[in-house]
């Protein structure tokens, strides 16, 4: 496997020559120029309309730009725009945009292959983000914009219909990135593999389920702090290996750079119990960790008939109280994580203040058990958790905790899409589940459990329904105030934790690994893999 992945990659930098011939220019890089990574669930599309899931959110982001992007303390900064304001009630929106950027070239610009970014490009992309023809899965960000407008080729309004604070934080995904009009028509369908942007690289090819290539964007408008051009890097190259395990050995061989997030198949590899990189593998990978945007939980239905076992508040509070997640996270997870005794709001968010959750209490669990067999005169109560593969070991140790409070459980393994489309038609009665900020706002987080998003309209599966959650929910629209709006938050985090329709089981953690000769990778609590500032050196 190791030659053949060598070979692979050989056959790549022999494609960079070949192409650079093509030009009748020298090839003056070599391996050490490239950034190499696997994505084991594969890319469906370079279409930023398309850019739903993190694998292909990566390479999006790599060849695309927005008015606006968040930098790695999720703070929202300049992009393409290079200054925007904000009216005094919230509602409009006006960008003044950089006149220095321009797209990818392509024969089809003309004489000069390429043109700058204007306001009416936004325009054009904001109205394809709509059109129900394109179908975009990223049509909802622009749910509460009234109109938008190019008022000249520099600046660019945005008129929402109510206010919204956390709205800058959305024109941040890649959705909202910019696509030339005339590359779009002409491709149609196909823009998915012909992408043309603004980004620090450029599109080179792309053979799917085998590899993708970019180059440097030479034209690009950013620099570093020292007034140097971006990117430092020659090219990237991405290899579709489509399991975990694989990937792990293919940086163990030194055959990529670069590997994000602790799989059970090498985590006992590569980590001590405590978290920490095995002696082995320290004088060959860097490591670094931090808070991830990421609430993963189990799900209960909540209108299910009012005698099985979930329907009732005792016992959804007895799972609760039933198993402790410190050692979960020590013995499942090596230490990767903090448990979530906190409510959903996971760590690193603005408005995370650290609620009292659900620690183990296992007498009270056995309590409340013993409460609900008196109730109901159900004497075995059993539950079932859904899951897919990779969180059965963490489903197997809930369920060992519960049996010593006397609640049965079973456990249901099925394939991640079965889970999904299960969950939506509201066919499970308690299902694992996890949560990755699309924005840096809580609200992104409980909007989850609002009364009117209820599947498969909306992403409420649990289908929780209650009226003053909901009160404060529609009253954050109208609150401008970070630090007001932040406790309407709490106070809604507050109700789920009370009504206990989920369980919360950990927030996880950014875990990246790279080779040692890879500088400037960073990370940030979206887990957003940026790469115009990441330099390699020879080893």
């Amino acid at each position: 496997m190791g030659l053949l992945n060598k070979l692979g990659f050989a056959c790549v930098i022999i494609g960079f020559v070949l192409m650079t011939s093509c030009d009748k220019k020298r090839s003056d890089f070599d391996d050490s120029q490239v950034f190499r990574y696997n994505e084991h669930s594969n890319i469906s599309s370079l279409d930023p309309a398309f850019a739903k899931k993190q694998a292909d959110i990566w390479p999006i982001h790599q060849l695309f730009n927005g008015l606006v992007q968040l930098d790695d303390s999720l703070k929202v900064q300049p992009d393409i725009a290079k200054s925007w304001q904000i009216s005094d009630d919230g509602k409009v929106y006006r960008f003044k945009l950089r006149n220095d950027v321009f797209f990818h070239k392509h024969e089809l610009f003309g004489v000069d292959s390429t043109r700058h970014v204007v306001a009416k490009d936004f325009e054009y992309s904001f109205n394809r983000l709509l059109d129900p023809k394109v179908a975009s899965a990223g049509n909802w960000v622009l749910k509460n914009v009234d109109t938008f407008k190019a008022i000249n080729d520099s600046v660019f309004t945005i008129q929402l219909k109510k206010p919204f604070p956390p709205f800058l934080g959305l024109l941040t995904m890649k959705y909202c990135s910019v696509v030339p009009k005339e590359i779009v028509m002409h491709f149609g369908n196909e823009f998915r593999s012909n992408p043309i942007g603004t980004g620090p690289f450029k599109f080179k090819m792309w053979v799917e389920n085998t590899k993708l290539v970019f180059r440097k964007n030479e034209h690009y408008f950013e620099k570093d702090s020292h007034g140097n051009a971006l990117p430092y890097l020659e090219a990237v190259a991405i290899t579709f290996l489509p399991d975990k395990q694989s990937e792990f050995l293919q940086l163990v061989q030194g055959n990529i750079d670069f590997l994000s997030g602790l799989d059970a198949s090498y985590k006992d590899d590569i980590l001590s119990v405590t978290g920490k990189l095995n002696k082995r593998y320290q004088e060959q990978f860097n490591m670094i960790t931090g808070a991830y945007l990421n609430t993963e939980y189990l799900g209960f239905k909540m209108d299910l008939d009012e005698k099985h076992p979930i329907s009732s508040h005792l016992l959804r509070k007895a799972i609760n109280f039933g198993f402790d997640r410190e050692k979960m996270i020590l013995y499942m997870r090596n230490g990767i994580g903090t448990p979530a005794v906190n409510g959903f709001i996971p760590k690193g968010l603005p408005g995370f203040v650290g609620l009292k959750g659900y620690s183990y209490q296992p007498e009270t669990a056995k309590q409340l058990v013993d409460t609900y067999i008196k109730e109901t005169g159900d004497k075995n109560p059993t539950i079932a958790i859904a899951t897919n593969s990779q969180y059965v070991d963490l489903c197997e140790y809930i369920q060992r905790e519960l049996q010593k409070i006397g609640i049965t459980t079973t456990i249901d393994v099925m394939p991640p899409s079965t889970l999904r489309q299960s969950k939506t038609k509201g066919e499970l009665s308690i299902a694992r589940a996890s949560w990755i900020a699309d924005f840096p706002d809580a609200e992104n987080y409980l909007f989850l459990f609002y009364g009117k998003n209820f599947t498969p309209k909306g992403p409420n599966f649990t289908h929780f329904k209650n009226k003053t959650f909901d009160q404060l929910y529609e009253q954050t629209f109208i609150t401008v105030d970070d630090k007001n709006r932040y406790e309407l938050y709490q106070k809604m985090d507050s109700i789920i934790i009370a009504e206990a329709p989920i369980v919360p089981l950990y927030y996880d953690a950014v875990v990246r690994f790279s080779q040692k000769n890879i500088r400037g990778l960073g990370m940030n609590p979206i887990n957003l893999l940026t790469l115009k500032r990441v330099s390699k050196t020879k080893q």
